[in-house]
């Protein structure tokens, strides 16, 4: 299920990305280049997808994606600020106009106190400022279910932010639709008042 949403949101994602013009790159930990993998089995994908950085290590995360050691140091590589800086760091190293980062614990193994088996975090970035972070926390469901169900969220998130910012701000259908149907009040027209006159006593 997880390799057909996968397949038929990369579709929708390179159609949209095409349309507005819009480039990508990936920095991926975790899922060892899989979102790359996703979107490039697309034939045609060449004219959205730049480049993908698979960044498994700390040292790779520094040396190519720009990952500080400090921020490895305080927060540890499956973190918000680390996949942050991942994605705005695919961003500037590729000059793409999108970017997603994924950085988590697939297990097996590599669980630590606070951070268990299917902890991924996810960041995207976009070339006008915008960023979005996400933390899921997928349980002890596998590490092929766990990569997979991310390439479905980072793809997701691509989406996202594609759609443009003026996406969220959109009115409900529902909303709109109840403003536009709400009864009027049907005013009955005005009567204008005549004056009678008071007919006047004969002179006499």
């Amino acid at each position: 299920m997880a390799g057909s949403d996968a397949r038929a949101l990369s579709r929708s994602l390179l159609d949209l990305c095409r349309m507005r013009k819009l480039t990508i790159a990936t920095a991926e930990s975790c899922t060892g280049g899989l979102v790359a993998g996703a979107l490039t089995d697309i034939p045609g994908s060449s004219d959205v997808i730049d480049r993908g950085f698979v960044t498994y290590s700390n040292d790779a995360k520094r040396a190519m994606l720009g990952v500080e050691a400090s921020t490895l140091t305080n927060f540890g590589a499956v973190s918000k600020e680390t996949a942050t800086a991942m994605a705005v760091g695919a961003l500037e190293r590729a000059g793409v106009d999108l970017a997603v980062a994924i950085t988590g614990i697939a297990g097996p193994g590599g669980a630590t106190p606070g951070k268990p088996v299917g902890l991924v975090h996810f960041a995207a970035a976009a070339r006008d400022g915008r960023i979005v972070h996400r933390e899921q926390r997928f349980g002890a469901i596998g590490r092929t279910a766990v990569r997979q169900r991310s390439v479905v969220e980072a793809l997701r998130m691509l989406m996202d932010l594609a759609r443009g910012p003026q996406a969220a701000a959109k009115p409900r259908r529902n909303a709109t639709a109840a403003t536009r149907l709400r009864p009027r009040v049907t005013r009955s027209p005005r009567r204008h008042a005549v004056k009678r006159r008071t007919p006047r006593s004969p002179r006499g």
